[in-house]
């Protein structure tokens, strides 16, 4: 910032190392700097020839121009979200609005989670902001906040990093290669300085409106009224009509500086409409200096009797600030009454605090620094208790996601184990040579772990090579097991794209008639979803060797059928038109092959029918041996699966290539077909040579994976359509004990537990409580015994649903119980 050049303060250009910031450029428009030119600089200048090749005068106007609005939005992205807080406190907004999940699993942008989070922080504390306050217009407006704030922190980081870069490159001392003057850099800036203008229009009005809520919760009609109509919006159209039409460089960049000079106004005007709201309210209490605070302490008369008098039992009662907010408003505070304490408020004073405030956000103003410090020591500080995050590619499951997650893991262990599968657990981590080179081009999405015990290692990328390992380890012939375990992958996180999640594997290893375990597999894939009952779905199945065969007929060469494969297996993504480009441009495909792959792999149908027309006379498929073969294996599948009743859920495909390189026969994956976006849901085929890789003994094998996760995404999305609320327990009683004797609700719950029922406890002598927690927690019956019941020797049962009561023989509530819980 501009403010932290003293007044004849030289700043240095040329030399070694040097660079130029935007805050210097600031400073030498300003004249609070001035330049000077290193000493080597300029003999080196006055020693070379003119270059014809230098800036020119429109873009290094341009430039210069985007150095200035760089130095002005970047403190005032902190400062619109410290007042943003502390427009929240005044009107008493809600709370709910800065819940922004930073799960990174895609679902919120970071910028806003971001925004959110350190609002969140600011506002801690607080006993103005709640759940649900300030009524449903604040609720909105103020939902708006972290995906605005968050563009424009985006743009304004976006922006500060391009001029960092025009503003020491490409051109020093005339090195600019010929032919590379600038063209296009012009309309660069312009675009990315319009992006924020949209971003700062935005801002301005929700500053205005946030101002107008913290005035309707004044009090005082005569200053409500007053202050209701002091600014207005009504020219911000005008001004970014005449930026986005405006034709010169230069002047586009004077519109959107013109724009942040507004939005300055607006976000002063915002703080002081707020903090004459919470001045002007007796009910709330103010942030006071140490010096203040001795002051108060030092004129407090003690009342007779040492007992406090009314007016400490008030203040004991008022609603406080968060804690970020109050050392915010503090700041305001003395900077625009100097330290002076606030007797009253009326118009013409907020007015005076805006113009003052609106100084204090310019960057010439050595206070800013303090305010943009100040706040970032709060969200960053561990004082305000930050919530913590997690990493991108992750997520938590609460207790509800728990409930559905183990629902789904029941189902799935159980249609494992109905087959004959063996449970098989392995290290989350293998070394690194075990991994590499098992998984083509996604090789690079390997976790790789630092080496600290002389082994290279890396997180596991799927559950089928560390399967391999352990069958060629321990010398296993044949072997049919199931996993369910967490994998990890540095991929790019999105909506149903995870960088650690479970998947849950069914895999058999040995030697077979043909077919036969395929068969199994793909059985065991169609019961999975069936029984997990998600909905509609597909089951996408080719065979390697048949792919292969297309890729020879085509006439790609042997040595690249494993990359072309790659390129053909993102067609569920992409258009052939993308993936011919990348078959062309990247990978050395000629036009004519990638048109005829084009038209081999848009063969898809019904799998009987599909396969008679590829083995008809004169199929190009029926000239190739390795074709051939792989027909005659799928004829033996298809017919397997017919008399299963599970062909039906098959389509046979041309386009499923499986990217990974240990696959060599048939392959498949499962495709969900509702209205949720989630892609592919369950993938695997057959894997002859994978053991051998570790053994030199190659032992065939065949498997599945099911991608929990989606299947996860899916069934919560039922769950909400159904909007039947999930139990997260099994709790079927609880022991209500109307008071706070332990040992009596020890005896009771024991009796239960030892009897085989699921049962919690719960001490308090409010029956309410005890009720609200059962109807929470979906427990179906309820145990009260109270002062009453032990005299008579009782226990009252509690049907919560039906909200009946029937009191019962302490030594025959247990029985009682698992009768009526028996009962349909």
């Amino acid at each position: 910032m501009a403010s932290t050049a003293a007044a004849n303060a030289t700043v240095m250009l040329g030399g070694k190392g040097a660079t130029l910031s935007p805050a210097a450029v600031y400073a030498l428009s300003l004249g609070v700097a001035a330049p000077g030119i290193d000493a080597a600089a300029q003999k080196s200048l006055s020693t070379r020839a003119p270059s014809p090749q230098e800036t020119p005068a429109p873009l290094a106007a341009a430039i210069a121009s985007l150095a200035l609005i760089d130095c002005c939005a970047a403190p005032l992205a902190r400062v619109a979200d410290a007042v943003a807080a502390l427009s929240c406190e005044a009107a008493r907004g809600d709370a709910a609005a800065f819940d922004v999940p930073a799960s990174g699993d895609g679902l919120s942008a970071k910028d806003e989670a971001d925004v959110a989070a350190d609002i969140k922080v600011l506002v801690f504390g607080s006993k103005l902001v709640g759940a649900a306050g300030g009524g449903a217009p604040a609720a909105a407006t103020f939902a708006k906040v972290p995906a605005l704030n968050g563009i424009f922190r985006q743009a304004v980081r976006a922006l500060h990093a391009l001029v960092r870069i025009e503003l020491n490159a490409p051109v020093k001392l005339g090195k600019r290669d010929a032919g590379q003057t600038g063209e296009g850099k012009e309309e660069a800036l312009v675009v990315l300085a319009t992006q924020l203008a949209r971003a700062v229009q935005a801002l301005c009005k929700l500053s205005v409106a946030r101002a107008r809520l913290c005035v309707e919760s004044i009090a005082d009609a005569e200053l409500r009224e007053k202050l209701t109509g002091g600014v207005s919006v009504d020219d911000l159209k005008g001004m970014l009509d005449k930026v986005l039409i405006d034709s010169d460089a230069v002047s586009v960049l004077k519109g959107v500086y013109n724009h942040l000079l507004k939005f300055r106004d607006f976000l002063a005007w915002e703080a002081a409409v707020a903090m004459a709201v919470i001045e002007a309210d007796s009910s709330i209490e103010k942030p006071q200096a140490a010096a203040e605070n001795e002051a108060a302490s030092s004129t407090e008369k003690p009342q007779a009797g040492g007992d406090k008098g009314k007016g400490d039992k008030k203040s004991k009662k008022k609603k406080t600030l968060g804690k970020g907010t109050s050392a915010v408003l503090m700041l305001l505070r003395n900077h625009v009454t100097n330290g002076s304490t606030v007797a009253s408020v009326n118009s013409a004073m907020v007015a005076e605090w805006a113009t003052s405030l609106s100084l204090l956000f310019d960057p010439k103003c050595p206070g800013l620094e303090s305010v943009v410090e100040k706040v970032k020591e709060i969200v960053e500080s561990n004082e305000v208790r930050r919530l913590p995050k997690i990493p991108k590619g992750t997520r938590d499951f609460g207790k509800e996601q728990m409930a559905i997650r183990e629902r789904a893991f029941s189902i799935i262990t159980s249609v494992f184990k109905m087959h004959g599968a063996t449970a098989l657990d392995t290290p989350v981590f293998e070394l690194r040579e075990t991994l590499m080179g098992k998984y083509g081009e996604d090789s690079k999405l390997i976790y790789d772990l630092a080496d600290q015990g002389g082994e290279l290692c890396s997180l596991r990328y799927d559950l089928t090579v560390p399967f391999a390992r352990y069958v060629a380890m321990n010398s296993i012939s044949a072997l049919k097991r199931y996993q369910i375990a967490k994998v990890y992958r540095r991929d790019n996180p999105s909506k149903g794209r995870y960088r650690e999640f479970y998947q849950c594997d069914f895999d058999i290893a040995g030697v077979y008639e043909p077919m036969e375990p395929d068969f199994e597999v793909i059985k065991v894939l169609t019961e999975l979803l069936n029984q997990l009952d998600i909905g509609t779905y597909e089951i996408k199945l080719n065979h390697r060797k048949l792919l292969d065969g297309m890729l020879e007929i085509c006439g790609v060469p042997p040595q690249k059928f494993r990359t072309v494969c790659s390129s053909i297996d993102k067609l569920d993504k992409q258009t052939f038109e993308q993936v011919k480009k990348e078959l062309v441009d990247e990978k050395g495909i000629s036009n004519e092959t990638a048109d005829e792959i084009g038209n081999l792999v848009k063969t898809r149908g019904p799998p009987l029918e599909v396969l008679m027309e590829l083995r008809k006379e004169g199929s190009k498929f029926m000239n190739n041996e390795g074709s051939v073969a792989a027909l005659n294996e799928l004829e033996i599948l298809f017919k397997a699966l017919d008399k299963a009743n599970a062909i039906d859920k098959i389509v046979f495909d041309l386009s499923l290539a499986r990217g990974l390189d240990y696959y060599t026969g048939v392959i498949y994956e499962a495709v969900f077909k509702g209205a949720a976006q989630v892609g592919s849901i369950a993938a695997g085929g057959r894997y002859d040579n994978l053991v051998g890789m570790f053994s030199g003994k190659q032992i065939p094998a065949v498997g599945v994976s099911l991608g929990i996760e989606r299947v996860f995404a899916i069934m919560e999305q039922q769950e909400k359509e159904k909007n039947e609320k999930i139990r997260p327990t099994e709790t079927e009683v609880l022991v209500s004990i109307l008071g706070k004797d332990l040992t009596l609700a020890a005896e009771l719950v024991s009796e239960l537990w030892s009897a085989g029922i699921k049962a919690e406890f719960k001490l308090t002598t409010r029956v309410a409580n005890h009720i609200k927690y059962a109807l929470q927690s979906s427990i179906p019956w309820m145990v009260l015994v109270g002062e009453s019941e032990l005299q008579k020797g009782t226990v009252k049962l509690k049907d919560v649903e039906a909200n009946q009561e029937y009191e019962v023989d302490r030594k025959d509530f247990v029985q009682e119980l698992k009768n009526r819980l028996s009962r349909p």
